[in-house]
């Protein structure tokens, strides 16, 4: 069944394909808050699904209209083009009035001089040279939609490749953008018991932490039998304290938390120390008032953000992360998917200084981000460049957006806009080699050396050629591997 509208799951699980909007080849998972996107195909199972975006509003419409702008805006080497084109039909047609007036002088009748005349005029027909820029164009965005790459118009995906310096904000673009169980430590007895038992008294609890217990607990598939929380107390900036219905009770919290609370949390402060180095958050555990263990809570790096950024830095490209999070997180992620550079405790106002500073010293900066604290950097940058899960203001403010949300698509986006440049210079390069070569021809210099006269029909035939070349060549994009 094909998903009619956007929207969020409240019930339910299935998968979906959602091929023709991301390109990706997999069905995708859908859990209670699973975001669906309008085209997709529900693959088994019932999804109960709150809409929040219908009509003009919806995924796939935007998808439509950004592909409509891409073929329907000239990129500024089109402009070139068309300079180019406006001193070459004059001078061809003055070519050819004074190509036929130096054979009539030169003693040939009408007849000559108008075949030399059409022949020119048919042979220099400016057709391939009106095909290389927007056919190369279309394709190049069209190949972009197909593997989930959407480019808002031609002259952003020929911005694109002229990129130095990539800027990438930190969550929900190199990170996963939720917390999760970075790792266990259990004084005694099983890490997994330790977690679902943790998991367990984080129902009850609001904080965003609780999602990392309970996302966790999921996966491991251990939730205690029979065992339910009878008491619970949130203490604001420390911790929670639970007691199950078996009698125990467990403590989770900070250091400061653990003290009040008659433990002392000295035998883990040394990991504890190592974990908030990383940039983690550590979360002391106790059961029956003895120490029992430590978690460490992080945003997760993305799966190919370190590889995303080698590429980049392959491709000669500067890469940086600029983040409002403290100095030891950022660094730390900083640290594991290999950025040049690290900026952090900057807010949303300044992330647009930062980039407008790079531009200043003359680089093409693009900007990747995903939240409505990045909307600013985005308009910013020469090119602004949204994640396809983040907020709708971004995706409005981006020239690329990339709806797998995969940053991947980062260098891919680079590597297709280079493509499509080089695929639209080779026909220029063409169009205008075929004219330097036929007009000289036409125009009888063969004729004059001993050879054959152009028939205007073979002149006609030859201008089709040099459009069927270009055309032929502009399609070779769609074989292109990003």
């Amino acid at each position: 069944t094909r998903i009619p509208l956007d929207g969020t799951v409240e019930k339910g699980e299935s998968s979906a394909d959602e091929a023709m909007l991301t390109g990706e080849s997999l069905p995708v998972d859908k859990l209670p808050g699973s975001r669906v996107i309008s085209g997709s195909v529900n693959q088994q199972g019932t999804l109960h699904v709150r809409v929040t975006h219908v009509g003009e509003e919806t995924t796939l419409s935007r998808i439509i209209r950004f592909v409509q702008q891409a073929q329907e805006r000239k990129a500024p080497i089109a402009g070139l083009a068309d300079r180019v084109a406006g001193i070459f039909v004059p001078a061809v047609i003055i070519i050819a009035l004074l190509a036929s007036a130096a054979w009539l002088i030169a003693g040939k009748d009408l007849s000559f001089a108008v075949r030399i005349l059409t022949a020119v005029l048919v042979i220099a027909c400016p057709c391939a040279m009106g095909l290389a820029t927007p056919t190369a164009i279309v394709v190049g965005t069209g190949l972009g939609a197909s593997r989930g790459i959407l480019i808002r118009n031609g002259e952003a995906l020929e911005t694109t490749h002229g990129a130095q310096v990539v800027i990438f904000d930190k969550t929900g673009t190199l990170t996963q953008g939720r917390p999760s169980l970075a790792d266990t430590i259990a004084l005694q007895g099983d890490a997994d018991a330790l977690t679902s038992l943790a998991a367990l008294a984080e129902e009850a609890s609001q904080h965003p932490l609780a999602e990392a217990f309970t996302r966790r607990a999921k996966k491991l598939g251990a939730r205690p039998r029979g065992l339910q929380v009878t008491r619970f107390e949130n203490v604001t900036g420390r911790g929670i304290r639970a007691t199950f219905s078996d009698g125990r009770t467990m403590v989770l919290g900070n250091a400061a938390f653990m003290e009040e609370m008659g433990m002392d949390p000295a035998p883990l402060s040394a990991k504890a120390q190592a974990f908030a180095g990383l940039g983690h958050t550590a979360i002391y555990a106790a059961l029956d008032g003895q120490l029992a263990g430590l978690f460490s809570v992080a945003d997760q790096v993305k799966p190919n953000a370190a590889l995303a950024v080698q590429e980049l830095k392959d491709m000669g490209i500067r890469t940086l992360l600029l983040t409002g999070d403290g100095q030891a997180a950022a660094r730390a992620i900083g640290s594991q998917v290999g950025v040049d550079e690290v900026i952090a405790s900057v807010l949303p106002e300044g992330k647009a200084a930062v980039v407008e500073r790079f531009r200043q010293q003359g680089y093409t900066v693009l900007m990747v981000g995903d939240g409505i604290n990045d909307s600013p950097a985005l308009a910013a940058a020469d090119v602004g460049c949204a994640i396809g899960n983040g907020s709708d203001i971004a995706m409005e403010v981006a020239d690329l957006v990339l709806m797998k949300s995969d940053v991947q698509d980062v260098p891919r986006a680079i590597r297709l806009s280079r493509l499509t440049i080089r695929n639209i210079k080779q026909n220029l390069f063409w169009a205008f080699f075929y004219n330097i070569i036929g007009i000289p021809v036409a125009a009888g210099l063969l004729y004059l050396l001993g050879g054959p006269l152009m028939n205007p029909m073979l002149a006609g035939l030859a201008m089709s050629l040099s459009s069927i070349c270009v055309v032929g060549n502009a399609l070779r994009l769609r074989r292109a591997k990003l």
